[in-house]
């Protein structure tokens, strides 16, 4: 039998090049496909209090576990270095993700110090976060006290037993519920639900879950279960295609499709034709949004990562503590973005043969580099 490796994260490689000629930024970086540099996803942990069978499995993630240690963690002034320097090339929107960001010891500060950034174009920055909502409820007031403007939490099911099966380790709905009510409360809206949907074990929480939400302020997100890392042995046959959802939803709850906030968006958007409310769908395996995709990953270690389903990352943390200059640490992003050509979902699409069957072992695992 084969052995079956698990790519949580790839070895420490050499700090990314500095090219010869040094530009400073201009606020209008394009990639090899014309795609400009929008979304910038921190990483802030490795950690997670919660074992959610797509993502971070117990039979992997077991109490002999080894995370990364706190020296190899960027520290929050090197996150906000970094994110100046992503500023500066156009990035307007920031997303703290993790593991779970929440278990980073003072957060908060590093939400203040990002909040001190400023656009060229003179739009506030949006500063938002990704959380399992187990925190969420004694945390919603000082992250938006210290200037986070919205929240995303991610709820796999409401119903208590699918939903404690989904993330093994016994945690209630019901406190994640009071976390939304406390993001909500805390002016951290509009909050949105993301719901990974996996054939056969919570696709029966499709309803409920639209039932719950709708007529309410939350945006329920249906996410299609998609092959990140190798941990989860995805399997095209698990994935409830979008176009699905939308058709279980709407033969009891009517839907319309509705236009995008802005280019780029990863959902699609439905609105409910009674007016209660709207849904997103994130259609990643079988409607790729590559085209359009203007994000990068920055993961809790400094690696960055031009796809999230990316196999290797790029070392800036050396950059970083080699002491090098904002210029030619600029100068080297541009360079990684300009030569990005990443479709990896289109290609997915095209052809999914062999996936289920290992051929994505070398991917780099989404509870290292954030979702």
């Amino acid at each position: 039998m084969s052995e079956k490796i698990i790519m949580l994260g790839d070895a420490r490689s050499p700090a990314m090049p500095i090219p010869a000629d040094l530009q400073a930024p201009t606020g209008l970086l394009a990639d090899a496909l014309g795609r400009p540099l929008h979304d910038l996803r921190i990483s802030v942990t490795d950690r997670c209090n919660f074992r959610c069978v797509y993502c971070m499995p117990k039979e992997v993630f077991d109490k002999n576990y080894a995370y990364l240690p706190h020296s190899s963690l960027l520290s929050f002034e090197e996150i906000t270095r970094v994110a100046r320097l992503f500023i500066a090339h156009g990035v307007e929107k920031i997303r703290l993700t993790g593991g779970e960001p929440l278990l980073r010891k003072d957060l908060e500060r590093l939400v203040a110090q990002l909040r001190e950034l400023q656009t060229p174009s003179g739009r506030p920055l949006d500063l938002t976060l990704t959380t399992n909502g187990s925190l969420l409820a004694r945390k919603a007031r000082s992250l938006k006290g210290a200037g986070l403007d919205r929240v995303t939490v991610s709820l796999d099911a409401i119903d208590d037993a699918i939903f404690k099966r989904m993330n093994d380790v016994d945690f209630a709905v019901s406190d994640v519920l009071n976390g939304i009510d406390a993001a909500h409360a805390a002016g951290l809206g509009p909050v949105k639900v993301n719901m990974v949907v996996k054939g056969g074990m919570n696709d029966s929480q499709i309803l409920p879950m639209a039932r719950h939400f709708k007529g309410s302020p939350t945006i329920l997100r249906f996410i299609e279960y998609m092959d990140v890392g190798a941990s989860n042995g995805w399997n095209m046959d698990e994935v409830i295609p979008s176009s699905e959802v939308v058709r279980r939803i709407s033969a009891e709850m009517p839907l319309t499709p509705i236009g995008a906030n802005y280019p780029g968006e990863t959902a699609s958007r439905w609105r409910y034709a009674d007016g209660a409310g709207e849904v997103g769908m994130i259609s990643s395996v079988t409607q790729a949004f590559c085209s359009d995709c203007s994000r990068i990953r920055l993961s809790t270690e400094g690696k960055l990562y031009t796809c999230l389903f990316a196999t290797r990352g790029h070392d800036l943390r050396a950059l970083l503590r080699e002491d090098r200059s904002d210029l030619e640490i600029a100068s080297s992003i541009a360079q990684l973005w300009s030569r990005r050509a990443d479709r990896y979902s289109e290609t997915r699409t095209i052809n999914t043969e062999g996936l289920s069957r290992g051929g994505s072992a070398k991917k780099i695992e989404m509870s290292y580099i954030g979702g």
